[in-house]
């Protein structure tokens, strides 16, 4: 409460002398940056305090004494988004982009790709961070090649999806081996080519899934529908049980928040093993 008092007198004092501190403006910035740094490593803005009245409180603060604080405008966007009120994340996001495009502009990227599903506008964006910095920028723990992947897949453009997957695993392939690729990365590469027709290649990116990671209802479930393409009903059945198991026990593709790309339900399980034993 003490500190929060003297934030709060500070404000005022620097108010009381805007017409007169030509250093006002650097002055108010410092108190912005103090209160932003002693508060999110006291609390975190994210988490249970996100979108506390508190929090909100507190960085309308911070903006109302430093207006190109980016940190504070991105963080007081995020409870807007997920609370599903578009305008009011986008104009407070925006800002955060303007006032620094490197860090936030591949970040809102991320977010129209898994929040709206916007796919043109992801890309703009991640296409634009290549310009902004000059090595590749991983919004969200994987880089803008990976979100690329998934947003071109979104789009059903195959060619693209396929061509940024093959980027991203090559770089990752390089940088720490193969078995050290994501999942997921695998697994949407696998999808491109099973939507577009190539059922060989498609194989091959589940088997690698299923090589590295065992466990994966995602990949069996798709694996399945090739055995059984292939008139392999038996080992299809037996594919289809295992993707089962591995749903039940939390082994399937998915997000918080939202739902993540091609993400699969157990009735599409259960729907494709009706499916299987009706072929027989």
């Amino acid at each position: 409460m003490e500190k929060l008092l003297k934030y709060y007198l500070s404000f005022l004092l620097l108010i009381s002398l805007s017409c007169k501190n030509e250093n006002l403006n650097e002055d108010s910035k410092l108190i912005a940056k103090d209160i932003w740094d002693t508060e999110n490593s006291k609390h975190g803005f994210n988490g249970s305090f996100q979108g506390t009245p508190k929090a909100m409180t507190l960085l309308d603060k911070i903006i109302a004494l430093d207006s190109t604080n980016a940190d504070a405008l991105r963080e007081i966007s995020v409870p807007f988004l997920k609370r599903g009120i578009p305008l009011e994340w986008k104009t407070r996001f925006d800002k955060a982009v303007k006032h620094d495009p490197a860090t936030w502009v591949p970040w809102r990227g991320y977010l129209y790709l898994w929040f709206y599903r916007d796919y043109e506008k992801a890309i703009a964006d991640f296409n634009a961070s290549d310009s902004l910095t000059t090595y590749i920028d991983y919004p969200q723990g994987h880089s803008v090649d990976f979100w690329r992947g998934i947003a071109y897949l979104g789009a059903k453009d195959y060619d693209n999806s396929i061509a940024y997957w093959d980027k991203h695993i090559t770089k990752e392939t390089e940088d720490s081996g193969e078995d050290w690729v994501e999942l997921e990365a695998f697994l949407y590469r696998g999808i491109a080519y099973f939507e577009s027709g190539n059922n060989e290649k498609a194989k091959e990116n589940f088997n690698k899934v299923v090589s590295y990671f065992t466990n994966s209802a995602d990949a069996k479930y798709y694996k399945a529908q090739l055995l059984l393409n292939e008139g392999n009903k038996k080992a299809a059945m037996n594919m289809i049980d295992d993707a089962i198991v591995d749903f039940n026990n939390g082994y399937y593709n998915n997000r918080e928040y939202v739902e993540t790309l091609r993400q699969i339900y157990l009735e599409d399980l259960e729907e494709l093993k009706a499916e299987i034993i009706a072929s027989n």
